[in-house]
This record gives C-alpha cells, structure tokens and sequence, in this order.
C-alpha cells in the first residue's frame, strides 16, 4: 500500500498573509509611501540575496545575526550567499556601487521581507516584513529630527500615536566610546558575580549592548553604570542639544534613555527607538540611528548616514488592537448575472463601467448560482450597490441598481444611465 504523503506546510516562522488580511497590509504600505512622499524620500528596490561578505563585513562576524540566524548557501558557482537579515547594508551596497553617494545627497525607502533564522514568537518570525528609510550626506541633527517627524507623522496619521513613546540617546564618537567602554568595562568587572551568561560573553567585544539586558536580576546594578551622555564631547552635545530643540520646539515628546544603545561600532551619535508596552516583550516598533562608520568600512569614502527599520507585523498587531484599520470593502459594486444571455451580456457591460468609471472596484459574479446565493456574495464583498442583470433585463438592455448598505428604493435603468448614476456615485 503506497505511504500517504504528508501535507505540505509553510516553513515555521513564515506565514502566508491570505486574502482576508492583505488589505490591512496594503493599507498600512499606502499611509506610510504617503508620509514618505510628503517628506521627499525616493523608493530604492533591493535583491532579498546578497553576497555573505556583505553582512559579515556591516554586521559583524561575531554577532549572533552572522553567527546563529542568517540563512546562507553555497549557490552552483560557489558562491557564499545570504537572504538579507537586514536592509542596511544592501541598500548601502548599492549606493556604492551605483555612485549615489558622490557629491549629493539622498532620502531612500525600501520595503520589503527580511529573514533570520530566531526561536519564532509572537510578533518575532523568520520571515518578517521591514520598511526601511536611509539618508546619507547629512551630518547635521537636522535630518536626525526629519526621520523622527516622519516616523511621529506617520503614527499620528494611523491613529496610534497615543500607543507609542520616543527614547533618544547618543552615542557620541567611536573616540568618545572607546574612552566610556574602558569605565563601563571596569565597573562591570566590579559587579561581575551579577553579570549573566550572555553579559560574560559581552564583556570583552560588546559591552555596551550589557546596558541594554532585560534580565530582571541586573537591573540595579545596570542602573548605577556609568551613563554614556555624561562622557560625550563638546560637539557631540551640541549635536544631541540641537536634536532636543527642535523636536521640543515642534511639540515632540521624547524620553533620553541613557541605556538605548547599539551593538555596532559604526552607529554613533543619535540614535532613537519608538516603544510601545502594548505587545508584551517585543515593544519596539521601529528603532533608528545614525551610522557614519558603515560607509568606510564597506569601502565608501567617509560620509554622514541615518536611517531606522519598523517591523510591519508588529505595527499591524498594535493597529488590530484599535479600530483604525479602515480598510476598504472587496469591492464598490457587485454584479449578479442569471441566465445565459445575462451571463454574456454582463461580461461586456462590466467592461463598459470599467472603461467609463477608472477606479471603481466592479466584480463580477462568475461561478453561477441563485439570485439569492449571488445576494449573499455581493453582501459578503462589502459592495455598497449590486447590479442585477437576468436574461429579461438584456432584451430591454436595462439593469436593476440595488443598494447594499443604505435604504433605497431599487431602480432599473437603461445601461447609458446606470453607467452615468455610478460614475456620479463613485466621483461624489
């Protein structure tokens, strides 16, 4: 007896997004490619493979994204490849190679799925959508307070704003750093019977990132450490300062979380998270920086960089806890064709209303059924009106008009006035 196959599923940690919530993520992407216009940033579409050096040379070969979560392979010439982890790197990668970082400046966005390969969770998966913003030439706290407006724009216009909290930090020079690890270094070996594994492991490459531990048993002792800000130089404050200025004078609450830091030693000078306590552990819903390292040490001429990452599903998930996905019906107006001559007909009068009205959402019924099967279809679509069409009505080359959500009065029509009521309709 043959063995019964089993049923092929998705990957774990990869979803498939079915059609009944596609418009929640079609209607997150326009708000935000509309904030996006609004503010002069241009789309850049990037490979979701790229070689491995590049996110071993961006990321770091110690990480745990190099190390543990990356999704590499050998490709049939031998190559080392990887699917991103991140955009970064890729969308830098390709300024460089294209020569968009010579002498001019630039507002990029790119959206699109990143993969790591992590212990999947709630609103932590292995396949997971970004929407990234890269801005490079800029060195001033100007366009450091522009990605914030944007990002608080952004949460204002889907109704969320009042779900999410701003913390800043800076980081101040890789010089200023240097100098802070030594101090931050020494009190930690003071303390270093409270230090967990992960902080162990830390201590010598990475001993900033210590700051940022959740583990509830370090954090009193993480609250004495050293704080960063205090060490910075003249020209790193008045950096940070001016930040402060301008988002206090355009009304932008912040909180300075000395503790918001970044494990890469290319981030410097401000960087910038927006939380919220909405979603359990995984709080941040997009989380920025500045990042003037990378460009040299993926072999750019020295330059000024900023951008941040916001993680769709998350932003999706706090959404679904509001009423502020409005999200559009399947259809404006649902036709239900019986009989043989309606069922040709219909086809070519369909035709006619999309040729007349541009952007009306017209579906028309196609696996047959009862005017009342059809009825409860053109319920189910969210259609506003249902055109009726029977084999009667095309002898006299009328349609019935039939309101879905309001109480009106149904009315037949010769087809040149259905198409002139609709296109008022749907232009009004």
């Amino acid at each position: 007896m043959a063995k019964q196959q089993q049923a092929l599923q998705a990957i774990r940690g990869m979803h498939d997004i079915l059609p009944e919530h596609s418009p929640r993520w079609q209607w997150l992407e326009a708000k935000a490619k509309q904030v996006l216009s609004a503010y002069g940033y241009q789309e850049i579409r990037l490979p979701i493979v790229e070689k491995t050096e590049l996110f071993k040379r961006s990321i770091g070969e110690v990480t745990d994204i190099v190390e543990k979560e990356m999704y590499t392979f050998d490709d049939r010439n031998g190559d080392s490849l990887t699917l991103r982890p991140e955009g970064t790197a890729g969308c830098l990668r390709a300024c460089l190679e294209h020569g968009l970082l010579h002498n001019q400046s630039q507002r990029l966005w790119y959206y699109g799925p990143m993969f790591r390969h992590e212990r999947p969770q709630k609103g932590r998966y292995r396949q997971f959508y970004q929407l990234g913003v890269e801005t490079y030439g800029m060195p001033g706290p100007d366009i450091d307070a522009e990605i914030i407006l944007l990002t608080d724009r952004l949460w204002k216009n889907l109704g969320i704003r009042n779900k999410v909290e701003l913390q800043i930090n800076s980081l101040g020079t890789s010089a200023e750093r240097a100098s802070y690890r030594d101090i931050l270094v020494t009190y930690f070996k003071q303390h270093i019977e409270l230090l967990d594994e992960d902080s162990l492991r830390r201590l010598e490459s990475n001993p900033l990132r210590i700051l940022d531990s959740k583990n509830p048993a370090m954090q009193a002792m993480l609250a004495q450490a050293p704080v960063l800000l205090t060490h910075l130089g003249e020209e790193s404050l008045a950096h940070f300062n001016t930040l402060k200025a301008t988002l206090d004078a355009i009304g932008i609450g912040y909180q300075i979380n000395t503790r918001l830091v970044r494990g890469l030693d290319y981030y410097g000078k401000t960087v910038f998270e927006w939380v919220t306590d909405e979603l359990g552990a995984q709080g941040t819903i997009c989380a920025g920086g500045r990042y003037d390292g990378l460009i040299e040490q993926l072999g750019g001429k020295a330059n000024h960089a900023i951008g941040f990452a916001m993680g769709m599903e998350r932003i999706l998930a706090l959404l679904e806890q509001t009423d502020n996905l409005a999200l559009e019906a399947v259809a404006d107006v649902y036709m239900i064709r019986v009989g043989a001559a309606a069922e040709a007909a219909g086809m070519q009068l369909a035709e006619r209303i999309r040729d007349h009205i541009p952007g009306l959402k017209l579906v028309v019924n196609c696996d047959g059924g009862s005017f009342k099967s059809q009825f409860k279809k053109a319920d189910k679509s969210g259609a506003s009106y249902a055109i009726i069409l029977g084999d009667d009505e095309v002898a006299q080359q009328v349609a019935a008009l039939k309101s879905l959500r309001i109480e009106q009065e149904q009315t037949t029509l010769p087809f040149a006035d259905l198409l002139n009521t609709l296109h008022h309709w749907h232009t009004n």
